[in-house]
């Protein structure tokens, strides 16, 4: 286990690049989540002010 978390040797810069990547998957998806939310209550509001 501790040969595949070193990962030949390069596991210091590989294991960053994860957290990095998957950080800003999350962010992503977030940032994503809330503009749809924000976007379907706009929508919310404009379809009522037309009836």
């Amino acid at each position: 286990m501790s040969f595949f978390l070193e990962m030949g040797g390069y596991g210091g810069f590989i294991w960053p690049c994860y957290v990095l990547t998957l950080g800003g998957m999350i962010w992503i998806a977030i940032s994503s989540w809330r503009r749809a939310k924000s976007a379907a209550a706009m929508l919310a509001d404009l379809t009522a002010e037309q009836e």
